[in-house]
């Protein structure tokens, strides 16, 4: 800490170990509400266009009906009869109403799980489309009505059939997010072994069915203690880390849900350790100098849907590790990964300004405790970028700010490169707003500058400073900042 360094001014450094203090507070606030936002959907594979009725959408139906169709499917006399009684079952059930009237009726779900289990291959699909059908439904109490299905839709994905292990997994990611009574019966009965197998599938659509289900299972309340370490016990994670690897085989679409996944698991702060061991930190990182590489060849390709969940898996990962501690690993103190997220929040202002917060969260953890990357922050001129995004938000601004005091806490060397500058004029900018964290963090932002470069304090009351700290001297939360700030000023 500064504050050792120089005994002289232990009681002005005691003030600002109290406002970096309440800073981690702040920041530990800010990643247990982020672990605690999850993303729970479920995902619909709606029949072919040329499978679609000629007219209109499916009619609503009534228990007559649906045990007409049950019946026709479970004993028509030509198996295409049977097929077309399914078909019209699972256009039904896209409505609620159906589906609540399906699972009353007394022996609907016996007789779907006997057309599953037949030996007939087309009749094994649309029940199973059925099913897929139930299990997108917004009542828990519908998709609790297919427990006595998941069990065949398990042993199925063992298959041969890549269309049908697709819509078996979805089925099972839909019906897992909804019910505890599902997972329950499913982890004794091997779903992480049965996802471990999947994943080496060749087929790109199993492997993005896969990481969705792994996704939703990863988001049960009870993860942390039941799930994840069976999936860290697995072969899942090395599956997901390969398929992770920059290169011409990488898919979108199974590196977001993979990204998801590993989100999930460095949320529940189980063993970030092992994944920091089996090279986390290094596909995360690749994956980044990636996304900015294409950042700068396309307009906008839907990149901020991978690169929010890669740059939440950096973020927490490194608020447990020191940058300097993992750099051997990966070129983490390179400078490239700096250049990069400035790419990528260059596109953010652009395209997604709601994950500049992301980014510069990732930055603050990279600065924290790497000097390397503070002096990478200054050798490539990105101090004038970053105090450019002040205005964009209250939130944006004590991250920027956040950041910079990561630089300045680096030193006399570090303080030195920002002054003179912009700084000092934005910071008086941050002063003349009412909201109490940005004020709270510019005051902490000063206080380091005025510490290692005295310059700044005289430079401070000559431009109305002291004008601006009397704006805050009677803001409960500010007086003893305040007055700290103010007897620093004018003891330079």
């Amino acid at each position: 800490m500064w504050s050792r360094r120089q005994s002289h001014l232990r009681r002005v450094a005691c003030g600002v170990e109290e406002l970096r203090c309440r800073r981690r507070e702040r920041e530990a606030a800010l990643r247990k509400a982020r672990r605690e936002q999850q993303l729970v959907s479920k995902r619909l594979l709606r029949e072919a266009p040329e499978e679609a009725p000629a007219k209109g959408a499916a009619a609503v139906l009534g228990e007559a009906e649906i045990h007409q169709f049950l019946q026709l499917a479970q004993r028509g006399s030509e198996e295409k009869e049977r097929e077309k009684a399914l078909i019209s079952l699972r256009r039904g059930l896209q409505h609620l109403e159906t589906q609540q009237t399906f699972i009353r009726l007394e022996g609907s779900m016996r007789t779907l799980v006997g057309l599953l289990t037949c030996n007939r291959a087309l009749l094994q699909l649309e029940a199973a489309r059925c099913l897929h059908e139930l299990s997108h439904s917004e009542q828990s109490v519908v998709a609790e009505a297919c427990l006595p299905a998941t069990s065949y839709l398990l042993t199925y994905l063992s298959g041969h059939s890549s269309d049908f292990i697709e819509l078996c997994l979805y089925t099972l990611g839909n019906l897992i997010v909804e019910s505890e009574a599902v997972r329950r019966q499913l982890l004794p009965q091997g779903i992480v072994p049965a996802l471990a197998s999947c994943i080496q599938s060749p087929h790109v659509a199993v492997l993005e069915a896969v990481g969705y289900t792994l996704s939703q299972l990863l988001q049960a309340k009870e993860a942390p203690e039941k799930i994840i370490p069976c999936v860290l016990d697995s072969t899942l994670l090395q599956h997901m880390l390969q398929l992770m690897q920059p290169g011409p085989k990488l898919s979108p679409g199974v590196t977001v849900e993979f990204a998801w996944c590993l989100h999930y698991i460095i949320c529940s702060q189980v063993n970030n350790t092992l994944l920091i061991t089996h090279g986390a930190l290094s596909t995360l990182v690749l994956l980044l100098l990636d996304l900015a590489e294409v950042v700068q060849r396309m307009e906008n390709a839907g990149l901020e849907l991978l690169a929010c969940p890669v740059i939440r898996c950096l973020s927490n990962l490194l608020a447990e590790v020191a940058v300097e501690d993992v750099g051997g690993q990966m070129q983490l103190r390179d400078e490239r990964i700096v250049a990069a997220l400035f790419i990528l929040l260059e596109f953010f202002l652009q395209k997604q300004p709601s994950l500049l917060p992301e980014g510069l969260w990732l930055l603050n953890n990279l600065t924290a405790n790497s000097p390397t990357l503070c002096t990478s922050l200054l050798s490539l001129d990105l101090i004038e970028p970053l105090l450019q995004l002040l205005s964009l938000s209250n939130v944006v601004s004590v991250l920027v700010l956040t950041v910079l005091c990561n630089v300045a806490e680096k030193g006399p060397a570090y303080c030195q490169q920002l002054w003179p500058g912009p700084l000092l004029p934005c910071l008086l900018n941050t002063m003349a707003l009412s909201d109490t964290e940005v004020v709270s963090q510019s005051l902490e932002l000063l206080q380091l500058l005025f510490f290692y470069q005295p310059e700044a304090a005289q430079a401070f009351l000559q431009q109305s400073g002291l004008q601006a700290l009397e704006k805050h001297q009677e803001e409960v939360q500010l007086q003893d900042r305040v007055r700290a700030l103010r007897q620093t000023a004018l003891r330079c």
